[in-house]
């Protein structure tokens, strides 16, 4: 999903098709690549967006992906993963935060940073409220 606001954002693609590269030529194990521990699995489940990519490593179903979120005006929701309404949500009340989105296989527990990207208002918001002033 992209957010109007979306901005500053980077793609690990080359990073992933390195590292998958590396996993099907034998140099690095499976099991060194597919290590999701329970907290990215189960937010997977309950805020996770179905991609329709299948997974590289285990073939057997579709990835999905996680969209985690930091930033200090988030307070005690930064470090916490959404869904895409959500984030649709917090772009409009907060001025910047950062994403990550995360692919995850809930079969094989296959992980990787696919993306991230920098959210928020960007101080749109401040500028809309401030009153005019009759010199104005």
């Amino acid at each position: 999903m992209v957010v109007r606001t979306q901005r500053q954002v980077v793609d690990y693609a080359l990073q992933r098709r390195s590292l998958l590269a590396q996993v099907h030529s034998g140099r690095v194990g499976v099991m060194e690549v597919c290590d999701a521990g329970p907290y990215l699995l189960r937010a997977a489940k309950f805020h996770g967006e179905p991609s329709d990519v299948t997974c590289p490593v285990c073939r057997k179903e579709p990835l999905t992906l996680v969209s985690w979120v930091f930033g200090d005006e988030l307070k005690h929701a930064s470090g916490s993963a959404r869904a895409p309404e959500e984030l649709a949500r917090m772009a409009t009340m907060f001025e910047e935060f950062n994403v990550y989105v995360v692919e995850v296989c809930r079969t094989c527990s296959w992980n990787h940073l696919v993306q991230s990207y920098v959210l928020g208002t960007g101080g749109l918001n401040n500028r809309r409220s401030r009153r005019k002033t009759a010199a104005e």
